[in-house]
């Protein structure tokens, strides 16, 4: 998730099973001053949405798809049990959870901020778990097909790097043993895939997504 720019406030939007359990993460928000309540009826606004659920499962995540029409909503689970993919909360927006057990108000405002900058905070269990799909994913899926996790081909990394070493296509083309044509399609291909506008636009998109 790209980082995001912090205004003054943040605005977060609270989902909670019931009024006291709201009412108490609510209250905990007062001790920021850059931390804002949104209303229901404002969640559109939300820089996170705060969602308290027991089990994480399938029927959770549905819930989470339906309650707000941003592009990208950013959420902090708080809770007790984990029963779904890892990869398919992520989807859904899920960008940070808290276990109950390990609950604090410090460590709830830490990571409200955290995610509304753009970060991200998962258990060490859920990491872990992440990082096996990733690895399954690359391995099993992506790499017989000369795909990687980043849309970009070990050829097309090849090329950006020297590109942004200032290199000239046909010094590229030396260096990896390619034609000078094939460097040139290799990197239109690349431009047109991502809607690069130029050699510059495709640098710099790889250095931000870090792939160079």
């Amino acid at each position: 998730m790209p980082e995001r720019l912090l205004t003054d406030t943040v605005h977060v939007a609270v989902h909670a099973p019931d009024d006291i359990i709201r009412a108490g993460l609510v209250s905990f928000l007062g001790r920021d001053r850059s931390i804002r309540e949104v209303l229901p009826a404002k969640i559109q606004d939300a820089d996170v949405i705060v969602v308290v659920v027991d089990v994480v499962d399938a029927s959770a995540l549905e819930g989470l798809r339906g309650l707000s029409n941003a592009p990208t909503p950013s959420f902090l689970v708080v809770a007790k049990y984990w029963r779904s993919d890892i990869s398919a909360a992520i989807d859904c927006g899920v960008r940070a959870v808290l276990w109950r057990d390990a609950f604090t108000p410090a460590v709830f405002i830490r990571t409200l901020l955290t995610v509304a900058g753009g970060g991200g905070s998962l258990p060490p269990t859920l990491q872990g778990a992440l990082m096996s799909q990733v690895q399954w994913t690359n391995r099993e899926v992506l790499a017989p097909r000369g795909l990687t996790a980043s849309g970009v081909s070990p050829r097309e990394v090849d090329v950006l790097r020297l590109v942004a070493e200032g290199k000239e296509l046909s010094e590229i083309a030396a260096k990896l043993s390619y034609s000078e044509r094939t460097v040139k399609y290799t990197l239109y291909g690349l431009m047109k895939r991502l809607r690069l506008r130029n050699r510059a636009h495709a640098v710099s998109y790889a250095i931000r997504a870090g792939i160079i």
